[in-house]
């Protein structure tokens, strides 16, 4: 006959194979009769819905129970639950309760947390040096978002004393456990030179880390020492590439670069069209260089033919928007225009503002 521990060690078995179906047959007597880990991954099942139906209630009752034994992975559930206010009132001192209690007994998840509450003040006076001291225990025992929060407060001096190599140091130990967020910052201190001599060859080594787990400002920043053959061989292709990537999901600069590959065919096959488009999604987000970049284009005639109003409601538009040169050149191009091209023009730049407005 199987002993208690056997029982649970078949229920985990079972969960790692996705089997939640055992688990929680398993899990649910075993919990009824007192069992805190049972009562523990039994809240979990509960939390997911993986076999029931999700259920914050009983997934808050099972974490409770667990919990009240000491269970320091159920304390922070419990915390995490009053936090988020799932299936209790938001309570930010009773978070801070049950993470303190978890924290003490070395759960790195609730050590972050409780840095967090401190940090912020939340359910306990801001204390910046407290909050340093936990953020510290968890990055010790290698939690990277702790470590990389860290690598922040080493930064700006936020309860200890700033210092470039102790930032540099852990956002290191972060980037290595493939924390993209600190990947991204190690290439960024790296290719400006801040807290560590300017070293080309290692920002793209750390921007290629992140860049490949999706990081959008890490694709850009690759794509751009690509164009400018910067630590690594010049390959415009390859900066085409990368760059297209964060423009796809809509970052701004990213948008304007490839804008200008595609005008100038670098990289890629010269395409005016597809200059206008990426230029106008730049725009629209308010970038002002694009919305000048579209009314020389169409002035210019790089489109098909020349297209004055157009170029006059993008001159119009830039120079609204901060660029006070783009006035003159909505001046000039209005000389070479009808009266009714010009109340056309006019019209276009204000539906067009009315709807993405000054950004």
């Amino acid at each position: 006959m199987e002993n208690m521990e056997e029982k649970l060690k078949k229920a985990l078995q079972a969960m790692d194979k996705e089997d939640y179906r055992t688990s929680f047959e398993i899990f649910q007597p075993l919990a009824e009769q007192g069992h805190a880990k049972a009562q523990f991954h039994l809240g979990f099942l509960y939390r997911i819905g993986r076999r029931v139906n999700q259920d914050f209630q009983k997934a808050y009752h099972w974490y409770s129970l667990a919990a009240e034994q000491g269970y320091a992975e159920a304390q922070y559930k419990v915390g995490l639950m009053y936090f988020k206010g799932q299936a209790v009132t938001q309570d930010f001192k009773k978070a801070f309760k049950w993470y303190s209690l978890a924290a003490e007994q070395g759960d790195v998840k609730a050590q972050f947390n409780l840095g967090v509450l401190y940090r912020r003040g939340l359910g306990v006076p801001h204390d910046h040096r407290q909050a340093f001291n936990w953020f510290l225990l968890a990055a010790e025992q290698g939690y990277a978002i702790s470590q990389f929060t860290l690598a922040g407060v080493y930064e700006t001096g936020e309860g200890v004393s700033r210092d470039d190599a102790e930032t540099v140091k852990w956002l290191k130990l972060a980037g290595e456990q493939g924390y993209a967020e600190a990947q991204y910052k190690l290439g960024w201190k790296y290719y400006h030179g801040e807290g560590v001599p300017q070293n080309f060859p290692e920002a793209f080594k750390w921007y290629s880390f992140a860049a490949e787990t999706g990081d959008i400002k890490a694709q850009f920043s690759l794509g751009v020492m690509y164009d400018n053959g910067q630590g690594v061989t010049q390959d415009y292709q390859k900066a085409f590439k990368w760059v297209s990537l964060p423009a796809e999901k809509g970052d701004v600069q990213a948008q304007f670069f490839l804008a200008c590959m595609y005008e100038d065919g670098q990289g890629v096959a010269q395409d005016y069209a597809e200059a206008v488009k990426w230029y106008s999604l730049a725009a629209e987000q308010g970038d002002v260089m694009a919305q000048s970049n579209l009314g020389h284009l169409f002035v210019e005639g790089k489109t098909g033919k020349e297209d004055f109003i157009q170029a006059h409601k993008w001159f119009n538009i830039a120079g609204a928007n901060g660029d006070g040169e783009e006035h003159k050149n909505r001046d000039a191009v209005e000389k070479l225009m009808t009266p009714d091209q010009i109340s056309e023009a006019q019209r276009l730049a204000r539906e067009w503002t009315q709807e993405y407005g000054k950004k």
